[in-house]
């Protein structure tokens, strides 16, 4: 029991600590509203859930193999991070006039879906992630039993943490705020996306 603990409190250090996902997810919240944010938290929910199962399954050793394909892996994530930097940077620039007299572009769900699953698409250290939370509480030795309780624990825990954030900043004094301070968060977004995306095109 303790060692399952253990999983679930590192897994919500690691998945709850503001990043691009997180941040992408108030953002969006406060900016377009609250399915907009649950779209894009599922897209994140998704591709965690792809490499928490790697993870579990054993898979992070055979993709070890083909170390290749996730530098690959890696440049194109931290571009798409690179992109939404700019994005986000060009929108805070844009003064609070222009912002609300410029037609407003409104990604569909699926669009929105889309990019919550790139973003963590483009990150293969998330699957290294798992991997030591796994280990950590798990063991190598643990039954399949003890590896699905840890992973399928995890997994609820980033529905909630996700689906939480996207619930939480949709909510009307979050909207204000964001109204009030849209060039400010939009400057942050751009930054953390920029680290982001450099931090993947530049540490091996």
């Amino acid at each position: 029991m303790k060692e399952l603990l253990l999983v679930y409190v590192a897994y919500v250090i690691a998945a709850g600590s503001p990043g691009p996902s997180t941040m992408a997810i108030m953002s969006v919240a406060m900016g377009q509203g609250r399915r907009a944010a649950l779209a894009l938290a599922a897209g994140v929910i998704t591709m965690s859930f792809v490499w928490g199962l790697i993870a579990a399954t054993g898979l992070s050793a055979l993709l070890a193999r083909y170390a290749q394909a996730l530098v690959i892996l890696k440049i194109a994530g931290g571009l798409y991070l690179l992109w939404l930097a700019f994005k986000s940077a060009r929108s805070a620039l844009r003064s609070d006039d222009a912002a609300v007299s410029a037609p407003r572009e409104r990604p569909s769900a699926k669009a929105l879906y889309r990019r919550g699953v790139l973003m963590h698409l483009g990150n293969p250290k998330s699957v290294l992630s798992w991997l030591a939370i796994m280990t950590l509480g798990v063991g190598a030795h643990a039954s399949m039993g003890r590896v699905a309780t840890a992973f399928l624990g995890c997994v609820a825990l980033g529905v909630v943490l996700f689906g939480g954030y996207a619930l939480l900043f949709s909510t009307a004094p979050m909207v204000r705020g964001y109204a009030r301070a849209r060039r400010w968060i939009e400057g942050t977004l751009a930054v953390v996306f920029a680290g982001a995306g450099l931090k993947l095109l530049t540490v091996r």
